[in-house]
C-alpha cells in the first residue's frame, strides 16, 4: 500500500525486453534505499513493483507483459523521469489517500492552464472509470495523490501546486501525455458491496447486467439517498 505522496523523482536507467517478463532498472535519485530489501514494493509512476535487485544507485524490478499492456510503463525510455514512493509502513503519516499501486486505466492530458502559481490540468479517463471519479474526491495520477476539482463526463481536472510541479514528473507533462490512473479504492469496494448477492452472478448473466453499477435506485434502496424507489 502507498499514500500517493511522491518521495523522489528517479529516472529509467535501462530495461531488458524479453519474451516473458521485462526487467526495469531505475536510478532512484534522492530516494533512500537503506531500509529496502529484496522483495519490497516500490511504486514507479503509480505501479507497484517488486524489487528483485538492489544496485549502487537504484534497483531493478520485473514487469510482466500484462502490466506493460495496462500501464504507461510500456512507453518508458532510458532517461525518462519517474515518480517513486516506497511502500507504506504502519508508522508513516497518511498524507495522501490509500493507494494500492494497481493501475485501473490510462488517462490522457487534454488541457493545462496556468492558474496563479498553480497549473490546472484536465485529463480524459477511460469511460469505464468515469463513475468512480467524483468532485472533491481523490484520484492517483502516476502515483501522486490528487484532489479532483471538477468533473465533466469522463473528463476531470486537478490543480497542481508549485511544490507538486517541481517534486514530481508532472513538470514535464505536455498535452497528449498519457498517465496511469488509479481511482479511489473505497469507491470500487462500495460499488461491489452494494451489488449484494448479485455480485456472485457471472458477467454473462444478462438478467442482472441492467442492475450493475451504482444507480440512484440502488442508493435509495440501501439508504444512501432520500426519496422513494
Amino acid at each position: 500500500m502507498f499514500t500517493g505522496i511522491i518521495a523522489a523523482v528517479g529516472k529509467v536507467a535501462g530495461f531488458q525486453p524479453g519474451t516473458a517478463d521485462w526487467q526495469l532498472r531505475v536510478d532512484s535519485g534522492s530516494l533512500d534505499l537503506g531500509d529496502v530489501q529484496l522483495g519490497d514494493s516500490i511504486s514507479v509512476n503509480g505501479v507497484c513493483l517488486t524489487v528483485v535487485r538492489l544496485e549502487h544507485q537504484g534497483f531493478a524490478a520485473d514487469v510482466s507483459n500484462e502490466t506493460r499492456q495496462l500501464t504507461t510503463l510500456q512507453q518508458l525510455k532510458p532517461g525518462a523521469m519517474v515518480n517513486l514512493e516506497k511502500a507504506l509502513s504502519l508508522s508513516d503519516r497518511l498524507g495522501g489517500h490509500i493507494v494500492s499501486g494497481h493501475v485501473d486505466g490510462i488517462g490522457e492530458l487534454i488541457q493545462q492552464v496556468a492558474d496563479g502559481g498553480s497549473m490546472r490540468m484536465t485529463f480524459r479517463a477511460p469511460a469505464a472509470l468515469a463513475r468512480y471519479i467524483a468532485q472533491k474526491g481523490s484520484i492517483c495520477i502516476d502515483g501522486a495523490s490528487l484532489t479532483v476539482n471538477a468533473v465533466n463526463g469522463a473528463e476531470f481536472s486537478v490543480n497542481i501546486i508549485p511544490h507538486t510541479q517541481t517534486k514530481t514528473v508532472m513538470q514535464a507533462y505536455q498535452v497528449g501525455h498519457r498517465v496511469n490512473l488509479e481511482v479511489d479504492l473505497i469507491s470500487r469496494y462500495l460499488e461491489r458491496l452494494l451489488l449484494g448477492e448479485q455480485a456472485a452472478a457471472p458477467d454473462t448473466d444478462k438478467s442482472l447486467q441492467k442492475t450493475a453499477g451504482i444507480t440512484r435506485e440502488l442508493l435509495l434502496q440501501h439508504g444512501f439517498a432520500r426519496g422513494e424507489v
